[in-house]
């Protein structure tokens, strides 16, 4: 059967290092025996040795000349292969309910999209992996301090422990993207309820990266107006970079104080 033809607008980078796809299937081992999501297979680099894990496995890709591909080349999955958007995709379906790993090549201009997802549905993914766009995965792992660190690291380091594995060169795909790529692990923390308004906080996290060179004292005004008294605590002096998820949690329950008084 040929090969299917990398399309630029679903953000196709066909991997073609064998050790590399090997290496990246063996992330799921993390947390052994719950089913397999895979996003995004392709011609099923990474699928191959997802395969022989004998874990329930199902792969969803929304370019129909990959799922033709799928079908005829991994005749075992043939009742396991989703074409659809994973983005719009009711994730409790997919193994009747029951928790699963997510892993995948990810498409470079959805994968942020895609981690959001996986928090929305944080209590059946205890686990996800695989490759994103370097600069992704190091906004993901930074910590506190850091320029890279923003509203994806605040926001996915709340539920999830994050493992920045390694660094995969452009050479190694097909078309080469302009990127490097990097492999990265979250795991779900022990972290069960976050102690605050959940909404609230990513609203928090939100406003205050958008203006990330302000300090809180300015940045929160969109929600709290103009002279709030609580901005005179010393922690509003601190940019969004500088605070810790635990940080975000106080002044969330701060504002939420505050909103509720006036």
């Amino acid at each position: 059967m040929k090969l299917v033809k990398p399309k630029k607008y679903l953000g196709q980078h066909f991997l073609k290092d064998q050790k590399i796809a090997q290496d990246i299937a063996n992330t799921v081992d993390l947390i052994p025996e719950i089913p397999i999501l895979e996003v995004g297979p392709g011609m099923g680099v990474l699928t191959q040795y997802l395969l022989p894990k004998e874990r329930p496995l199902k792969v969803v890709d929304l370019d129909t000349e990959s799922i033709s591909y799928l079908y005829e080349e991994f005749p075992a999955l043939k009742n396991d292969i989703i074409e659809a958007d994973f983005l719009a995709m009711d994730l409790n379906q997919v193994f009747d309910g029951k928790p699963f790993v997510l892993t995948g090549n990810y498409p470079y201009n959805i994968s942020s999209q895609i981690f959001f997802k996986m928090l929305d549905n944080k209590e059946i993914i205890p686990l996800c992996t695989g490759m994103i766009q370097k600069e992704v995965a190091e906004r993901i792992a930074a910590k506190p301090g850091k320029k890279t660190y923003g509203i994806l690291s605040v926001l996915i380091q709340a539920w999830y422990d994050v493992e920045y594995l390694f660094t995969v060169s452009e050479k190694v795909f097909n078309p080469p993207p302009k990127v490097k790529s990097a492999v990265i692990s979250m795991k779900r923390n022990n972290v069960s309820a976050l102690g605050c308004d959940e909404k609230l906080f990513k609203q928090v996290v939100k406003t205050t990266f958008n203006q990330r060179r302000k300090t809180l004292r300015n940045s929160i005004k969109p929600i709290l107006g103009k002279n709030s008294p609580i901005t005179e605590d010393d922690i509003f002096m601190k940019r969004p970079e500088q605070l810790s998820v635990e940080e975000f949690i106080k002044i969330t329950n701060l504002v939420e104080k505050e909103l509720q008084n006036t």
